[in-house]
């Protein structure tokens, strides 16, 4: 008998190859093998959108393989991915192979590993016409808003530009946080704060200041703040009400798609398209030592909380023999999944409990590994007993001023011990307090007014934009990372550190979209698109009639825009720079062109001199002494180079620091990572040390 397997990816055919054993040929398709036209927009809009689908030619060998596989295989099984691109996918292969889709040819697999492949095998049924027609609305959506709305943006802007149903509604929210920020004034307010004294404590505790004569404390000038600070000069600080509790703290609940991105940038600084290209890795198989290949998680595109009945039976038993008895909930845990989710799949986490971080660590990349034990060790500390935590609230008064000191100890550690979430602002008011009894007069060891002003909102950085383009239901799981990644290689946002900031270029395409096409730009607009795809996904609803609905609001907009801008253009404002021109003596200033930001005179057409945008560095270089930059490989990676490169040609994938070399005072580099060694480069001199306390700046050059 033979069978023919087909996958996506070469990495997945290898793992599955293993578990089906030699009566099965797996072979991978390498993603799709057919799609829309790249030169024209390929849906007949008059003809009920039907679309013109292309064999891609960069596949033509590989398509002629696969016929050539099929016409010799008694059975055929299309194995893509379990989501509506693995099933478009599978419905294109079985178009050009000329297989039945109504039969059962389509198997998916939520885990590659022996027991996922062998359910996934044993349940085969035919293509999900529904999951197909989504996909295929998904994607004649967004070619009609791309290549309807792109050549609008080229007449009135300039040419290059695109424009994207998901993409320009994230650029906008971009937009509108850092109009926010610009438009934020600043308010003034104090705070008094103590630092407080019992008789058996060697150690002062913070307490501030809560209420003034039973009335919430606001103070808005330092003449307030003098004035209550005269008042407590010599007054007696007794403490008047101590109030004791036990507090539980829950564990966060497994991953989902976003919140491993999320969690990821926080906690490893991984963008967006790191994380899921690592994620992809660990889903499709790795050879592991001892095991051979084996995917070491379930599907990472997923927006549901469930969890299976084994894997939590597994948890519980590695958790009780790795922690103790005490660690194990009296009750499996239950997450609910959000409503609206599509809840297609089970949360992310690993497919096999027992291969810790630990026993698989050689066998991974860097970037596998961080990322499957951020992975594991949140599935498992999900499974595992609340944290415990004793807590003590302390009222104290003086003068008619109340102040208030806050701490807690731990009662039990509970999942804590393996892991706790970050978040934007990861830190934890309050600690250990000493033994204060009520009654008992404190003595003050430093009392203070400080000042603080009102902060406007943090811009995004890609955690906090993946989670708002979540709460507000724009895109899906698998669009967050390519969303990100297309805005930023666009030029319309740029990284500074982890936040996410419009270009210029932004600023005016988001604005010039709101003007004429505020349905594109609208957050509620595009999640009600978003519900529709899900209906189509249902079977409630029609995939053309949704085109419908979109396309005749969308090409009347169109047209009206092409009339209210007939003969105009909007300028894309160019950043001013303090560098004088050599050729004409003007100011350059800083220009996007389709390659990224660059150098150019403000006197053009005039004068026409340009240049490359360098970023100096700390440092000299340890060869001729002259300036350090920080460049970026073609790949994108970070590296540092001397500014004479030609001559010089030193260069260095190591960060140049502030600490000069105790034996030859030249620049010492660190290597990557906490732990990276920090040494002199110059030849000859030979000296190393521990990196200790340096910072890691790598992880930012790399965002």
């Amino acid at each position: 008998m033979s069978n023919l397997v087909i996958v996506e990816s070469p990495a997945k055919a290898k793992t599955i190859k293993k578990y089906l054993g030699k009566d099965y040929e797996v072979v991978a398709s390498v993603g799709h093998i057919r799609d829309l036209p790249k030169s024209k927009l390929g849906v007949d809009v008059d003809n009920n959108f039907e679309p013109s689908y292309e064999n891609k030619k960069d596949k033509s060998a590989l398509i002629k393989e696969l016929k050539a596989a099929a016409k010799k295989s008694d059975t055929v099984y299309l194995a893509t991915d379990p989501d509506r691109e693995g099933e478009a996918i599978s419905w294109h292969l079985a178009h050009v192979l000329n297989l039945d889709g109504s039969k059962p040819i389509r198997v998916t697999f939520s885990e590659i590993t022996k027991s996922g492949i062998k359910t996934g095998m044993s349940n085969p049924r035919s293509l999900d016409m529904d999951l197909i027609n989504a996909q295929q609305a998904r994607r004649i959506l967004d070619r009609i808003v791309g290549y309807k709305l792109s050549p609008f943006l080229w007449k009135k802007v300039r040419r290059g530009l695109s424009a994207g149903r998901v993409q320009s509604v994230a650029v906008r929210l971009i937009v509108d946080r850092e109009n926010e920020i610009k438009a934020f004034n600043p308010k003034e307010y104090w705070s008094i704060d103590a630092k407080l004294l019992n008789s058996t404590s060697k150690k002062a505790f913070p307490a501030k200041l809560h209420e003034i004569d039973g009335e919430k404390a606001e103070l808005n000038s330092k003449e307030e703040a003098d004035k209550i600070l005269a008042r407590l000069e010599n007054a007696q600080f007794k403490v008047a009400n101590i109030k004791k509790s036990t507090r539980k703290k829950q564990p966060a609940p497994p991953f989902t798609t976003s919140t491993l991105q999320q969690e990821a940038s926080r906690k490893l600084s991984f963008n967006a398209r790191r994380t899921m290209k690592a994620a992809q890795e660990l889903y499709e198989g790795v050879d592991v030592e001892g095991h051979g290949a084996v995917g070491l998680i379930t599907y990472m595109r997923t927006d549901s909380l469930r969890i299976s009945d084994e894997a939590k039976a597994a948890a519980a038993a590695l958790i009780e023999t790795r922690f103790g008895k005490e660690y194990v909930p009296a009750k499996p845990r239950e997450y609910k999944t959000k409503k609206g989710s599509q809840d297609a799949h089970e949360a992310v986490r690993p497919s096999t409990i027992d291969l810790t971080p630990e026993i698989v660590k050689d066998s991974l990349t860097s970037d596998q590994y961080k990322l499957y034990k951020l992975i594991w060790e949140r599935f498992m500390a999900s499974q595992m007993e609340n944290a415990l935590l004793n807590t003590v609230a302390v009222d104290i008064e003086a003068n008619g001023c109340m102040f208030k000191a806050n701490g807690y100890t731990v009662k039990f550690d509970g999942f804590t011990r393996l892991y706790e979430e970050s978040a934007e602002d990861d830190s934890e008011e309050g600690g250990a307090l000493p033994k204060i009894t009520e009654g008992e007069i404190l003595k003050v060891k430093e009392l203070s007014g400080n000042q603080h002003f009102t902060q406007p909102p943090p811009r995004y950085t890609e955690a906090s934009l993946i989670k708002a383009l979540e709460e507000n239901g724009i895109g899906r799981p698998s669009t967050y990372a390519p969303t990100i990644t297309t805005i930023l290689d666009r030029h319309y946002v740029e990284r500074e550190q982890k936040q996410l900031k419009p270009t210029p270029l932004g600023d005016v395409i988001t604005e010039l979209l709101k003007e004429h096409f505020q349905h594109i730009v609208d957050t509620k607009f595009t999640a009600k698109m978003e519900n529709d795809l899900d209906k189509v996904e249902e079977g409630k609803e029609e995939w053309v009639d949704v085109l419908k609905s979109f396309y005749g609001d969308f090409s009347k907009t169109l047209d009206k825009a092409e009339q209210d801008m007939d003969g105009k253009r909007v300028k894309v404002p160019d950043e001013p720079t303090d560098i004088d021109c050599e050729l004409c003596g003007r100011k350059m200033v800083i220009k996007i062109g389709p390659y990224g930001k660059f150098l150019g005179c403000s006197g053009f057409p005039e004068c026409k001199n340009t240049k490359k945008i360098v970023n100096e560095t700390q440092g000299s270089c340890p060869i001729c002494g002259k300036k350090m930059l920080a460049k970026k490989s073609k790949k994108g990676k970070p590296f540092f180079g001397c500014e004479n490169f030609k001559e010089c040609n030193f260069m260095t994938w190591d960060t140049p620091i502030a600490e000069t070399c105790p034996q030859c005072g030249c620049t010492m580099f660190k290597k990557a990572g906490k732990k990276g060694k920090i040494y002199c480069a110059k030849p000859g001199c030979g000296y190393e040390q521990e990196a200790a306390d340096t910072p890691d700046n790598s992880e930012d050059l790399d965002s």
